[in-house]
């Protein structure tokens, strides 16, 4: 056990001091000012974060601009960038962002008063984004959203078939009415 959590701190630190990641600069800014190693510095920020999602005013809005600015950032660096696995990656993310989105609206009445919400849906949305191979976002997507896709497709498929041909007709016969 030990091993492990040793091996999750240097991945941590590792992430840290990554020089490609958009918070570097802020940790390097934050270590020399403070002269606290940024590992501690992390550590404290994300106990502060957590005390504020269950305590905070306008918690909701901090969880959505968690569940979005990075996931974002990085799509839009995956989209410019060769490698087309990283856009698989990030647009398996946005599914099951969508689908959280749908869920969530519909239960919305029930979870605004669970007093831990909107920590759980932050550490929900960091657990499907975090860099790690079996994220989140792979493990529901590969066991909730891609089985129901395979199995519906085709029926999709002839429904969106049918309401693309009605509109089509529909717009054609206005165009020859207004003439």
């Amino acid at each position: 056990m030990g091993t492990r959590i040793e091996g999750y701190r240097e991945c941590l630190d590792k992430a840290l001091n990554d020089k490609n990641q958009p918070w570097t600069s802020a940790f390097d800014w934050a270590e020399g000012k403070t002269g606290i190693k940024r590992l501690y510095l992390f550590t404290v920020l994300i106990i502060v974060l957590g005390l504020y999602m269950v305590f905070g005013y306008a918690a909701q809005l901090l969880c959505n601009i968690i569940g979005f600015l990075y996931p974002a950032y990085r799509s839009m660096k995956a989209l410019e960038s060769p490698n087309k696995d990283d856009d698989t990656k990030w647009l398996t993310y946005w599914a099951v962002f969508a689908l959280f989105s749908i869920i969530e609206y519909f239960s919305d009445i029930l979870i605004y008063w669970f007093p831990f919400y909107w920590l759980i849906k932050c550490l929900f949305h960091i657990w499907c984004f975090v860099p790690l191979e079996n994220n989140g976002s792979i493990i529901i997507y590969n066991n909730v959203i891609r089985p129901w896709f395979l199995k519906h497709q085709e029926k999709v498929d002839n429904i969106l078939d049918d309401i693309a041909g009605s509109a089509a007709k529909l717009a054609a016969q206005n165009v020859f009415k207004s003439d």
